[in-house]
């Protein structure tokens, strides 16, 4: 099972959509997915089921909120009872060898950060404190190593654009960070800071894990940046535009993010009415693969092979 958390501080540069189409695209090869979404706005789950639907069917106790909420995440409600199969997408999947489920957000969930935050003191001793600490920012990872989460090939969890307490246990969780970003200033500004706030929380956490080697409960991490990659990219005459170009390359030659080579180019006509039919462009477009689709696909390529994650392979 691979872990992903996909990320970024800047709200409104496509992390949404690239998840829930990067989850469908795996699924539609024969990948069984689950998407985590861990963003207050929860605009993954609407992705895949309409407003009405969660208010009737999973607001009240299907939700992350209810995992998170209470002494410690986890305690009273197990993370694996939230899972759900969206059925439109997974009827379109129907055939594929593929499935994808989903653990739904809450809007709700915004309140979750100072109440996680608050649990953290209260501590009287040393170890007391660096023990809450692990407990809290790893309970995602610890609920994740559950037997009824190995049967997944990849877990793509959607994080709210802050760092704050629920965002760090994701990055915890994870293997991979992935970061969406628009080829403009304000998208690509907080990259190396982003880059720079995961390294001190893997140093903390690691830090107050060797401390307290004697519970074997909390081991080291070493999540990865996956890469950068460049959303609602505005093509002219086949190329990327001078202006967009220009910050790629910037990200490019200074940042320690890496950068993918692939591209998901700006298209309304496919990804204008995200979550309105409840399956995802690239997989409800597939079947005639135009040149958005197919490039979509090389950006699939590129970031399953990286995780070596392959339709023949995966399991």
């Amino acid at each position: 099972m691979r872990v992903v958390a996909v990320m970024n501080y800047k709200g409104g540069v496509g992390k949404t959509t690239l998840t829930a189409n990067l989850g469908a695209v795996a699924a539609a090869r024969g990948l069984r997915v689950l998407l985590v979404d861990l963003d207050p706005q929860t605009n993954l789950t609407f992705s895949f089921y309409s407003v009405a639907d969660w208010q009737e069917r999973l607001k009240d106790g299907r939700t992350i909120k209810q995992w998170y909420d209470g002494e410690m995440p986890g305690r009273d409600v197990s993370l694996a009872d939230l899972v759900v199969t969206p059925e439109r997408v997974n009827k379109a999947l129907a055939g594929t060898g593929g499935q994808l489920d989903l653990i739904s957000s809450h809007l709700g969930l915004i309140d979750i950060d100072l109440e996680l935050a608050a649990r953290l003191g209260g501590a009287t001793t040393l170890d007391g404190s660096k023990r809450k600490f692990l407990d809290l920012h790893g309970c995602l990872r610890n609920a994740l190593q559950d037997s009824q989460f190995q049967e997944y090939d990849l877990v793509l969890i959607d994080c709210a654009p802050n760092f704050g307490l629920v965002t760090k246990t994701a990055i915890v969780a994870s293997e991979q960070i992935l970061v969406p970003a628009k080829a403009d200033y304000l998208s690509t500004l907080g990259l190396d800071y982003l880059y720079g706030n995961c390294d001190s929380l893997v140093k903390q956490f690691n830090d107050f894990a060797n401390h307290n080697r004697s519970t074997q409960d909390q081991w080291p991490i070493d999540p990865q940046f996956l890469g950068v990659v460049f959303t609602m990219v505005q093509i002219y005459s086949q190329q990327v535009t001078l202006a967009q170009h220009g910050y790629i390359e910037q990200v490019r030659l200074n940042s320690q993010v890496p950068l993918l080579e692939n591209k998901v180019r700006n298209s309304p006509r496919h990804f204008g009415d995200a979550g309105e039919s409840g399956v995802p462009a690239m997989v409800r477009t597939s079947a005639a693969k135009d040149e958005v689709v197919r490039e979509f696909d090389l950006l699939a390529d590129e970031i399953l092979g990286a995780l070596e994650l392959t339709q023949a392979g995966a399991r």
